[in-house]
């Protein structure tokens, strides 16, 4: 009893809420058990005329009209706000009046049993009695002590009237309602514990699928768990919001395919839904794919996967990949297309090519590829900036895109290199003149906000079988005509021949030799002399670079020194004919110095000037002794950073000379700005000079200008002594360099030939005296 007690003490408040709250309901059979009790004890007083009957007819309607009120005032209370403490009143208070209805009921029997020998009376009091007692399992199984309470108040006034009759039949008889206590109580529990637990298992199965559907409604998937019919069996909260179906309530029950056309209050998908949506839903229903990326529109695109139930059916999980769709899209974009032009990059412009020539039936038998240079593109970043020269790349996409719409393909390979192929669809006879058409047509000027710029392009074309066509090999043939145009002139165009081939495997094949003849310090060096306009003095030499290959012979210095810069090895030329030419000065008369090229290239060298210094250490060299030369077009290119080394280089001691000038691009307006000592005039304004007086001009005003800024002048190119007169009778030179004087010589020929003009210097001076 006590374990019992301590049992209901641990029934939740709210399962102890509800039982109390059962005591409450059936108030019809309240009603009908009172009904009942009067009549029969009514009938009980007609038979015996005991008046005790009418006693308990009185106390029957009074406990009823209290019960009543009770169930009245438990209907008005606040359930909610009830604590145990007051639940437990509530259900003393049904108790009592339960209790007084069965202490009622066996009062009326036993005194039947006690003080009639009338059978009728016993029967009726006994079975009405020993009936409402079966009706307090059902009615009262919500609170034990009620069932205690009204079994013991209906059984011990019978036994006690039966004992008292002094009737042994009637007394063991009696003793009987003591198992029947036993066993009506037992029954009441067990209904109570039953309901018990199903509450509790209720409880936790409620907890469980709250819980269950919280989950499912704050997944960021879409769930939709189907039965084997395709009917919708579970849907989360996300999936009804990502296929726009309303209240998934409502759902339960529908086929999928009801619903996905006609959804519950936005159609998102209708009888015009792509087959391919359609074919991609019913795979994965069946099973016969377990994941699938569909595009329900520009805006939506969910990616599904699909596991099947054991039981048949299948679930449905999906996620809303819209925003990685576009990304992804923006990246395999970004990788395909050039950002700055919107052209195909060299990777997916090769695509394109493939497909088109997988469509070979759709063009001709000849293909063309077309490769572009834009000519001095270097010039307009460099003077104009670089936005300016991004700016002007766009305008050419834009116009060779337009001049080919329909016709060709056209990329974006690096830089300022753009390439076109024309697939030739119309089979067009002379394609060769069409992509000529196309690169003249492409040349002109630029309107770049307001700023015109003349675009000129060096073309690269070859010609192709489509069906034979190697995706490997028009590059390298597109790329050897183009290098042929680059060499011959800019803006030309060139269609590649065989020859170019072989010449291109020979070029290859001289780097290899060149490389090894650097690598191997076999790349020799040769003077020639500056001489005074009188001949009298050899003031200084130019040292040159020569390469005699083994199996060709002499290679000429305009071929081996570009081929030098393409490879990048140029400089390391350059510090083995200074280190050289530093060597040999040493062992000429103290008056000669000898001079240098430096190309554009060593201009970009870190430590130039720490490399020159070190030279000039190991040699024993002054530095006065050494002159430098730079190009008109290298300063061009590298304006502020030549400027700054060649300040550096000036600072040691060493001569700086401008080499070739007059054949660059302003070339006078840095005369006043760079650190410069000598102008090497170029042998261009000498030629021809006493046949062309505005040529004789032409240089005795660059001259004038030099002079009036203190710069020494050597002139380039003397031949004959017919220029070398014109020269020397207007003072145009400090020096002249020319075979009028002497040719390119050898270290040694350089000694000889100072002895040489020392000696008749020597005759010279004594024959005046």
């Amino acid at each position: 009893m006590r374990a019992e007690k301590g049992r209901d003490l641990n029934v939740p408040t709210d399962v102890y809420l509800s039982f109390v709250s059962s005591l409450f309901d059936n108030r019809s059979t309240l009603f009908t058990g009172m009904v009942v009790h009067i009549l029969t004890c009514v009938v009980v007083y007609i038979q015996t005329g005991a008046t005790f009957y009418l006693l308990l007819c009185a106390c029957f309607a009074s406990v009823f009209a209290y019960r009543i009120y009770s169930f009245k005032q438990f209907d008005r209370v606040d359930k909610e706000s009830l604590t145990r403490e007051a639940i437990a009143r509530w259900e003393m208070r049904y108790v009592l009046g339960g209790a007084s209805t069965a202490a009622i009921l066996g009062i009326g029997s036993g005194y039947a049993m006690l003080a009639f020998e009338d059978t009728f009376a016993e029967l009726a009091c006994i079975a009405v009695t020993l009936g409402s007692m079966v009706s307090v399992v059902g009615r009262n199984y919500g609170s034990r002590l009620a069932v205690d309470l009204q079994t013991l108040a209906c059984c011990t006034p019978m036994i006690i009237g039966s004992l008292l009759a002094q009737d042994l039949f009637k007394g063991l008889l009696s003793l009987m309602l003591i198992p029947f206590f036993l066993t009506t109580r037992a029954m009441a529990n067990g209904v109570r514990e039953f309901l018990y637990e199903n509450v509790i298992a209720s409880r936790e199965m409620t907890k469980i699928a709250d819980r269950f559907d919280t989950a499912l409604s704050n997944m960021t998937h879409g769930l939709l768990m189907l039965d084997p019919d395709n009917r919708i069996e579970v849907i989360n909260r996300r999936a009804c919001e990502l296929l726009h179906l309303g209240d998934r309530k409502r759902l339960a029950g529908c086929d999928l395919d009801v619903v996905l056309r006609y959804g519950v209050r936005h159609t998102f998908v209708d009888g015009s839904m792509p087959s391919l949506l359609q074919k991609q839903l019913a795979q994965l229903t069946l099973g016969q794919t377990s994941r699938a990326l569909m595009h329900f529109s520009e805006g939506l695109v969910l990616e599904f996967s699909a596991n099947r139930r054991e039981e048949g059916g299948v679930v449905l999980i999906f996620e809303d990949v819209t925003a990685r769709v576009r990304a992804d899209r923006k990246i395999l974009h970004m990788a395909r297309y050039d950002a700055l032009t919107g052209l195909p990059q060299r990777g997916y412009f090769s695509e394109l090519v493939r497909e088109r020539l997988d469509q070979a039936d759709g063009f001709g038998a000849r293909v063309g590829f077309m490769m572009l240079d834009v000519a001095d593109f270097k010039h307009v970043n460099d003077l104009r900036g670089h936005l300016t020269g991004d700016r002007l790349l766009t305008a050419i996409a834009h116009r060779l895109t337009a001049l080919v719409a329909g016709r060709a393909i056209v990329g974006h390979l690096v830089g300022d290199q753009f390439v076109l192929f024309f697939p030739n669809v119309d089979d067009h006879s002379d394609l060769e003149a069409e992509m000529r058409a196309v690169h003249a047509a492409a040349s002109g000027y630029c309107d770049i906000e307001g700023l015109l710029l003349p675009v000129s392009f060096s073309a690269g074309a070859a010609l192709f079988d489509s069906v034979t066509l190697s995706m490997e090999d028009w590059p390298v043939k597109v790329d050897i005509a183009l290098f042929e145009s680059k060499a011959r002139a800019k803006g030309q165009f060139t269609l590649f021949i065989e020859e170019m081939d072989a010449r291109y495997v020979e070029r290859q094949r001289l780097k290899e030799d060149l490389r090894a003849a650097v690598d191997n310090g076999d790349i020799t060096v040769v003077y020639q002399p500056m001489f005074t306009p009188d001949g009298r003095e050899m003031r200084c030499c130019e040292a040159l670079a020569r390469w005699h290959h083994p199996e060709k012979g002499p290679i000429a210095p305009n071929i081996f020194i570009q081929i030098a810069e393409e490879m990048g090895i140029v400089s390391s030329i350059t510090t083995q004919v200074l280190r050289r030419a530093c060597a040999d000065c040493r062992t000429w008369p103290d008056e000669v110095g000898v001079s240098v090229n430096l190309s554009v290239h060593d201009l970009r060298v870190e430590g130039l000037a720490d490399t020159v210094k070190s030279i000039l250490g190991e040699a024993g060299l002054a530095a006065s002794r050494l002159h430098l030369e730079v190009t008109e077009s290298s300063l061009i290119e590298e304006l502020a950073s030549a400027r700054a080394v060649l300040e550096q280089l000036r600072s040691l001691g060493i001569t700086i000379a401008i080499d070739d000038f007059g054949t660059g691009f302003s070339s006078l307006s840095y005369l006043d700005t760079l650190p410069i000592d000598v102008v090497k005039i170029d042998r261009s304004f000498v030629r021809d000079i006493g046949e062309n007086p505005r040529r004789l001009k032409l240089l005795r005003g660059i001259v004038s200008l030099s002079r009036g800024l203190d710069l020494g002048i050597v002139i380039e190119g003397v031949e004959n002594r017919e220029q070398l007169a014109l020269v020397s009778k207007h003072h145009c030179a400090d020096l002249i360099q020319g075979y009028v004087f002497s040719m390119p010589i050898s270290p040694a020929a350089v000694i000889q030939l100072a002895g040489e003009v020392k000696n008749r210097r020597g005759e010279d001076d004594a024959v005046v005296a």
